[in-house]
């Protein structure tokens, strides 16, 4: 291997990462050695140095080429001296090759430059290079000395470095580290689109700037795990924004290691979970307050009553539960449509929210129903002031959209201990009381009364037995025969319901209807009746057989303004039937509570064809007018008046007394009850043609009445 004199050669230890040249005049005055000692120094640095030091004539043909060139570059001196220095060099490179030949020759020097060369196995390498122009004894350029440092490690750590710096910047958590006294020393873009801080703002600020007030504590535990070498993993907390806004993180915080294996910081990884909070709280508030009005639910309220049940145990007080139905909504959401009932429910709960104080719950628990717990009650008075204040506030007229829309309320209410119960049956014997104050006539409010609390236990089992028998096709029909008892004719049937009970056999109404009376089932039942009848009158029908049906109405059916919207649905789903075949029996005592809604209701069942009859008169207290305004066609004489008149002359003068009513108000009348000829004769002595009881026929099935017919009709006419 040929070494170059120590004369050719020039070491400069600075790097840049362009090209740079300095201008330099090559001295005319050769290098003299002063002894041979130096030239050995020199050559011992040469062939041991770590950086490749090579040597090219002018034209770029390899004159010298020592160890360390062989250790980069992978030729050996024998197969590369003599060979072009553009061996070295990427095809991409070679401008770059001949632009430093020129400045060379100019003799020009570069100082280190990072460039790229080529290894003998074809992998690209990086370098330092620096590059000196080679004179001779004269001063004269002959060649060129080159030094190059492999610096591709390094240019791997800075790619590591600049991808691993990529990496942070890219990741949707925050990455930040800080000194052990908690000043921030990183940060990466995330933690400025979480925290809204840049990094100039960030970076050597105490971590503790990001801490809600409440949550300054936190790093005292942090930093303790910290020390001790501990890991935070998954630690969800609270921080500030810097506009002042609360973000929700889950954060890992881990210790950094210095390389002896101190600890000198902490490093943190943050993520937002702030919307994650968000939803989590949402679902909290869906799964414990009502979505329309926002009070809480029954399963809030529930558990408030608990804790106020317990804190009432605690300091010796009472509470009382209030348990509160509107009267008169349903029709007003089916008139008005739900919006304006929704609005009017969210009414309400703001009013009766203002009469009640802090400690006081309020809940809406489904439907138009809402339930009041009172933390603190001090005597009966006040209770009955609040809950006067509630009755008031809600039979106040409220006004939505132009219209004037009127409620009531009806409200049980119960106390506690003095109904000593779970938090359960305190809202089971509210509700119980509500529903007495319903039937009381509503706008009112009832309290429990523990001594009734078997009775009505009592009549809940018999409601619910009941129900399970209509669902389960328990209860059937059977039809009375009416006649006109002077032609013989037969001109209709009451359809009386009974229960094919399976342990008590067949039971008569009387037997089972008067425990069910107010109760929503009545009404279930009373459509059940007209759906059957109806049924029954379409058979009949198929059979040649054209029999008009009276039903008996429970009273709260005709109360109830979407009565007649149900008929109507009825009568479509049994279009063959005419509907003035269908008469509807109703008690005179019906229409004394809500005589213009009754009213009404009556009307528009009769703008559909439907027949009206009143049922038992002359066991009520109606009035002329309403007898008068009553769109009833027929009166019918309670049975027992015509049972004892033949004799009990007051129970005779009453049955005249009714037929002179309805000749006066032409209507016609039918005596129930004709149990015998006598009777029958008697009526027809009266005025009165029209008859049912036990004298024509007891009550049979529907299979029963077209043979029950034909008999009939065979018969003597009673007027003979």
């Amino acid at each position: 291997m040929k070494t170059p004199t120590c004369e050719s050669i020039t070491v400069v230890r600075r790097a840049s990462n362009m090209p740079y040249r300095r201008s330099g005049k090559v001295q005319n005055k050769p290098l003299a050695f002063y002894d041979m000692g130096a030239a050995n120094r020199c050559s011992a640095i040469i062939e041991f140095t770590g950086d490749a030091i090579i040597t090219s004539t002018l034209n770029g043909i390899i004159t010298s080429w020592n160890p360390a060139a062989e250790a980069i570059f992978g030729y050996e001196a024998a197969e590369i001296i003599g060979q072009a220095m553009v061996r070295l060099v990427p095809i991409e490179r070679l401008e770059e090759e001949y632009l430093v030949q020129e400045h060379i020759i100019a003799g020009e020097k570069y100082d280190h430059f990072e460039t790229v060369r080529i290894r003998k196995d074809g992998v690209p390498i990086d370098i330092s290079v620096c590059i000196s122009p080679l004179p001779d004894q004269d001063g004269h350029i002959i060649g060129t000395s080159m030094i190059a440092r492999n610096i591709t490690e390094k240019s791997h750590l800075q790619v590591a470095a600049e991808q691993f710096r990529a990496l942070v910047d890219s990741s949707d958590d925050a990455i930040i580290t800080k000194t052990l006294d908690g000043r921030i020393s990183s940060w990466n873009l995330a933690a400025q689109k979480i925290f809204g801080y840049t990094a100039s703002e960030a970076l050597g600020q105490p971590m503790l700037r990001l801490f809600p007030e409440d949550r300054v504590d936190e790093e005292n535990f942090i930093l303790n795990k910290i020390l001790s070498g501990e890991k935070v993993d998954h630690f969800e907390t609270v921080r500030v924004h810097k506009n002042g806004t609360q973000v929700f993180v889950s954060v890992t915080i881990s210790p950094i290691l210095d390389r002896f294996g101190r600890i000198v910081g902490a490093s943190k990884i943050a993520r937002d979970i702030t919307q994650l909070h968000q939803q989590e709280e949402q679902l909290k508030h869906i799964a414990h307050f009502d979505a329309l009005t926002g009070l809480p639910n029954r399963l809030l309220m529930t558990d408030r009553l608990r804790q106020a049940m317990a804190h009432a145990k605690r300091n010796d007080q009472e509470l009382a539960v209030l348990y509160l139905d509107l009267d008169g909504f349903k029709y007003i959401n089916d008139k008005h449509g739900h919006n304006i009932g929704d609005a009017l429910l969210i009414a309400l709960s703001m009013r009766i929210g203002e009469q009640l104080h802090n400690n006081d719950t309020l809940a809406r628990i489904g439907g138009d129903e809402f339930v009041v717990v009172l933390g603190e009650v001090r005597h009966d008075e006040q209770l009955h002031h609040v809950v006067m204040r509630i009755l008031h506030a809600c039979s106040e007229p409220v006004y939505i959209e132009g219209l004037r829309l009127d409620v009531s309320a009806s409200i049980g209410v119960t106390t506690y201990p003095h109904d000593n119960v779970d938090e359960d049956l305190l809202l089971r014997h509210a509700d119980l009381a509500m529903y007495e104050a319903k039937q009381s006539g509503k706008n009112r409010y009832a309290r429990f009364d523990a001594s009734r609390e078997a009775e009505g236990k009592s009549r809940y089992l018999h409601v619910r037995r009941l129900s399970q028998a209509l669902e389960q096709d328990e209860l059937l029909l059977y039809y009375q025969p009416k006649v006109n008892m002077r032609t013989n004719e037969v001109i209709g049937v009451e359809a009386l319901i009974r229960w094919q009970h399976p342990e008590r056999g067949l039971l008569a109404p009387g037997q089972f209807l008067p425990m069910i009376e107010g109760h929503h089932l009545n009404e279930q039942i009373g459509l059940w009746v007209i759906n059957h009848a109806l049924t029954q009158m379409q058979i009949w029908k198929q059979e040649g057989i054209r029999m008009p049906v009276s039903v008996n109405l429970a009273p709260n059916q005709l109360q109830n303004p979407d009565f007649p919207t149900l008929l109507l649905s009825l009568l479509e789903q049994h279009s063959a039937i005419d509907p003035t075949d269908l008469e509807l029996e109703i008690l005179e005592t019906t229409a004394l509570h809500d005589f213009e809604t009754v009213s009404s209701v009556i009307q528009s069942c009769r703008n559909f064809g439907v027949q009206f009859s009143i049922d038992d008169f002359g066991t009520g207290y109606s009035s002329l007018t309403y007898l008068k305004r009553l769109s009833a066609t027929t009166l019918k004489i309670d049975q027992s008046f015509v049972r004892d008149m033949l004799v009990d002359q007051e129970d005779l003068a009453i049955v005249c007394g009714v037929i002179g009513l309805a000749q006066a108000f032409q209507r016609k009348v039918i005596a129930e009850g004709v149990e015998t000829r006598a009777h029958g004769e008697k009526l027809l002595e009266l005025g009165c043609e029209l008859a049912q009881g036990y004298g024509i026929s007891r009550p049979m099935d529907g299979q029963t009445l077209p043979s029950w017919l034909i008999k009939w009709r065979d018969q003597r006419h009673w007027s003979n």
